[in-house]
């Protein structure tokens, strides 16, 4: 089986692997995440899944090695919101998911020496009414400083979420049954690693 590589330092990604039963080592990449001019954001998640993967493909000595992608955003009205740079910014993006509807989308790369495949999750997600005291006392926590759209469905956050459709995993950062697939395609079988 090919050696499985994790281009992500997320805790949460390596968690939800873990979880799955999949060996695999961690080999983290910096790119630049801007969003290109006019940029969708499903072409958007699935250009930084790829790049993420390649970039550690490109790092890594084994020449058999799969190496494993991600990218999380969260969408609202088009907008897409990433991690927010500060408490305002943080607050403000809490303030305008109260009460409404937005997407998660979560897209996975999967790279050997010889191809790139990618595939794309999407949740919708509703959170119920937040007040401003809960939303000061959120980012208080510390919680959201680092998590797309200022919130951790798998963490305290999850308070906030009124309904979700679509993969729990997704929104949280690795949609298990699209990585399961892709493993699979690549030859690698999940839960190898629970013995």
């Amino acid at each position: 089986m090919p050696a499985l590589i994790l281009a992500s330092a997320s805790p949460r990604r390596r968690e939800l692997l873990t979880q799955i039963g999949v060996p695999f080592s961690v080999l983290s990449v910096d790119i630049d995440e801007s969003v290109l001019p006019g940029e969708e954001a499903r072409a958007y998640v699935q250009r930084l899944a790829h790049a993420k993967a390649l970039a550690a493909l490109a790092r890594s000595e084994d020449p058999k090695a799969c190496v494993l992608g991600a990218d999380t955003t969260v969408v609202l009205d088009g907008r897409i919101l990433g991690k927010p740079a500060d408490r305002k910014q943080g607050l403000e993006m809490l303030g305008a998911l109260s009460g409404r509807e937005h997407r998660v989308l979560t897209a996975i790369a999967l790279a050997d020496r010889a191809r790139c495949e990618v595939r794309l999750s999407e949740s919708r997600v509703c959170f119920r009414p937040v007040s401003t005291v809960e939303a000061e006392r959120y980012w208080d926590s510390g919680e959201p400083a680092d998590k797309a759209g200022g919130y951790a469905i798998q963490g305290l956050g999850a308070v906030f979420v009124r309904e979700l459709q679509g993969s729990y995993s997704g929104v949280v950062g690795l949609p298990l049954c699209e990585t399961a697939q892709l493993l699979e395609e690549f030859g690698m079988q999940c839960w190898s690693d629970t013995r």
